[in-house]
């Protein structure tokens, strides 16, 4: 069937209650700010569309199912069409209907029978029931070049205007710095869903992560920040409920500005509640980090439904194919946004400008930022989107991460962000997971993930801490999973374990799954304190998936995307001692971490004698503790060096010797012990153990003499820190900085980390 341009609605669609609908009063309003504003008299709307003929605003009541009223905006500005209700007040539920010419050829799929949600609400009510209506065209022909007549309302979810007036109090943006940064991704829902010390009606929701049981944990663990999973409003997928699923992860977005209601305790308040929740993780220190979709939205391709930007201007939001009748699809899923275009480098700037200063948040994690920064032409690291947020005075001030690959042509783009920019290192993940798994050849490479990938990095200005290292995420095994299973196990999610990646760099320690044999547990434990050492002693900007730090599972399933069950949900219940001593390991390791500059300087380490300062920053050691030779470097067999971090290096761009700590790391992915010797080093007189993860939890600080032969555990990690050889009763900065990490132990202990305790229901 040949494509339509209707000039009417059906008889039998919405056109057949408009004869008792009412009548508002409306008035020309302005073409700004765009979405529907109360101000405190009436309420102005404006909808951007370049193509449109009409738009109709539709008024609905309190429950969102009866189309109350249908208003023509009266008013087109600048391509943005808008219109004033002085009788329109807050809980007002509208959305839109958008007429022009449905011409799928043509790049247009303007079809006024689809309700549409405004890319501007604030707040979004009820939601998408799958059906035929909702696609703008005859889904059952499978032809998007016909046109379809039924009305999608009734199972469209609908935007309210909302009054954004909320009490702060003296909440403040936090900004810590980049490299005292330490990240902890969790999922709104799965963090309390089985938490024991929260109440039953607040799991799973912003007020239960606001709750004083999960900010005592995250707080006692020793995190700075908490990076959220997707809460911008988003679709479970069709193709997942028919298998009675859900989009779990959330990245399937629709609504840019509107927190998830399903997140709420209180659904209808949704926006207030989540401004709650960042003001308690504020008043904890905790900073707020948004994982946020940007690159797609939740309509598909052009077999997708009409749900809200498809409808309003198809050919201004997406990126089309050379046959605009088809997208682009960059990033997998079908469509790709178009941020090329000024209208929607606007809406994405916006909102993200909204959440910083309405909302309160600290920073963006971007799911496949290479599509913000693609051009037509291709991937630039100084493309529009890149130069609009350091132009920005909001956005050029917080923290932008980005996740720096896609699906399209030169997508892969790790170290090529702009100065100001953060960057997922999957570099790091993959060498370090090779690395102890005792793969051939990997020490080179170690090296520079160690000291936050110079390789990648150290260019135009930028920081270590632009390095986002991590061993696991969301997205893959657990590091439980990492060190108990050699193959994923994702029968669960219902596509025959043919879905998720199949090369894990994993290690099952010769069980694959849970097993009671002591001495496998004892190795994977002890993986799982390399892992983490490795992870928190490095230079850049670490990150931890929840749960990690004491075990957590999902039965090997690396693909839990679609799983809002007890495969995804963070077990509180089922930590044991060794899980409890696992986490109580990683709270030590962060307070080392706080407590010792040398690892996270803002500077990167060369290797290089400084001639002036008579100091080598960084030196990399063989098990005899001599200087590792090309030989050394090149030696496929080489599974054990050390690494020497002199505290009198170079701290700033100031030229002076620097007064911290001087440290000593020693790693070993052999099967067998290695007597590593125990080098000289200036300004000490002995070594004193921090961490030796063949002996987790042992707080003795043990000292060792210059020359020592220790003998290291096959698969373990230590590090070591130098005793000053001070005079006696004259106080350095070199002893001062020795003190300040026995004190930090001394808290660790007299601290535990604050486990769940079972509340009343």
């Amino acid at each position: 069937m040949s494509s339509q341009n209707p000039n009417s609605l059906s008889s039998s669609g919405p056109s057949a209650v408009s004869q008792v609908m009412r009548r508002s009063r409306v008035l020309e309003g302005r073409p700004y700010p765009l979405g529907a504003t109360w101000d405190g008299l009436g309420v102005n709307f404006a909808l951007f569309s370049a193509n449109a003929t009409k738009v109709e605003l539709c008024l609905f009541d309190d429950q969102g199912e009866r189309e109350l009223e249908r208003i023509e905006l009266p008013e087109y500005t600048n391509e943005v069409w808008h219109g004033y209700l002085p009788d329109a007040r807050p809980g007002t539920i509208y959305g839109f209907r958008v007429h022009g010419p449905y011409e799928p050829t043509a790049g247009h799929r303007f079809n006024p029978n689809k309700l549409l949600l405004d890319p501007y609400a604030k707040q979004i009510v009820g939601q998408i029931t799958w059906n035929p209506a909702l696609f703008g065209y005859q889904m059952e022909t499978v032809d998007d070049l016909t046109f379809d007549k039924r009305d999608s309302a009734p199972f469209m979810m609908k935007a309210r205007v909302i009054d954004q007036a909320f009490t702060w109090g003296r909440d403040r943006p936090l900004q810590n710095a980049w490299e005292k940064t330490v990240i902890y991704e969790a999922h709104v829902r799965g963090f309390t869903m089985r938490h024991p010390g929260i109440r039953e009606p607040l799991r799973g929701t912003y007020a239960g992560l606001a709750s004083q049981p999960a900010i005592d944990y995250i707080r006692s663990l020793g995190v700075t920040a908490i990076e959220l999973l997707p809460v911008h409003t988003f679709v479970d997928d069709s193709y997942l409920t028919e298998k009675g699923l859900k989009n779990y992860w959330g990245y399937n977005t629709i609504g840019f500005f509107a927190p998830a209601r399903r997140y709420a305790a209180n659904s209808d308040f949704a926006f207030a509640e989540f401004k709650e929740m960042v003001a308690h993780l504020h008043d904890a220190g905790i900073e707020v980090i948004l994982d946020v979709v940007y690159n797609h939205t939740a309509e598909g391709n052009e077999l997708g439904p009409t749900l809200s930007f498809k409808g309003i201007d198809n050919a201004s939001y997406y990126r089309l194919a050379p046959d605009p009748r088809y997208y682009i699809n960059d990033t997998g899923t079908g469509n790709t946004v178009n941020l090329s275009h000024s209208r929607v480098l606007q809406l994405v700037g916006d909102s993200l400008r909204y959440w910083v200063q309405e909302m309160h948040v600290d920073g963006f994690r971007f799911d496949l930022a290479t599509i913000l920064a693609r051009e037509p032409h291709g991937f630039e690291e100084d493309g529009r989107f890149m130069d609009a947020c350091q132009q920005d005075p909001v956005l050029s001030r917080i923290k932008l991460i980005a996740e720096p690959w896609d699906c399209g042509p030169g997508g892969y783009q790790v170290g090529r962000f702009s100065p100001g920019w953060a960057e997922w290192n999957d570099r790091f993940r993959d060498t370090v997971r090779s690395y102890w798994r005792g793969d051939e050849g990997k020490l080179p490479e170690l090296a520079s993930r160690l000291t936050a990938s110079a390789d990648l990095f150290n260019k135009r200005g930028r920081k270590p801490w632009a390095s986002v290292n991590f061993i696991t995420a969301h997205d893959g095994f657990t590091l439980n999973d990492l060190a108990s299973y050699s193959d994923k196990h994702n029968e669960a999610n219902g596509e025959d374990n043919r879905d998720g990646h199949s090369d894990n760099l994993s290690l099952n320690h010769g069980v694959e799954g849970p097993t009671d044999d002591a001495a496998i547990r004892d190795l994977r434990f002890r993986y799982m304190r390399n892992m983490l050492a490795t992870l928190l002693l490095s230079r850049g900007t670490p990150m931890l998936l929840a749960g990690d730090e004491f075990a957590r599972t999902q039965g090997g399933n690396n693909n839990a995307y679609c799983q809002d069950n007890e495969i995804s949900w963070v077990d509180w219940e089922g930590i044991g001692q060794e899980q409890k001593c696992l986490a109580e390991f990683v709270q030590k390791l962060l307070a080392i971490r706080r407590a010792l500059p040398m690892l996270r300087r803002g500077r990167f380490l060369t290797g290089e004698y400084d001639e002036e300062l008579g100091v080598r920053d960084v030196s990399w050691l063989t098990p005899q503790g001599d200087e590792m030779t090309v030989e050394n470097w090149e030696d496929p067999n080489g599974r054990c060096m050390g690494v020497l971090l002199d505290g009198r290096a170079q701290e700033t761009g100031i030229r002076r010797v620097g007064s911290d700590s001087t440290l000593l790391l020693v790693l070993n992915a052999h099967d067998d012990v290695v007597p590593f010797t125990l080098p000289e080093a200036a300004g000490g007189r002995r070594w004193v153990r921090l961490i030796d993860t063949n002996q987790g939890q042992n707080d003795d600080l043990q000292e060792f003499e210059f020359g020592h032969e220790y003998e290291v555990t096959g698969r373990s990690l230590l590090l070591f820190i130098l005793r000053p050889a001070g005079r006696k009763g004259h106080q350095t900065d070199a002893d001062r900085s020795f003190q300040h990490v026995l004190e930090a132990f001394e808290t660790v202990i007299s601290s535990p980390v604050a486990f769940p305790q079972r509340t009343r229901v």
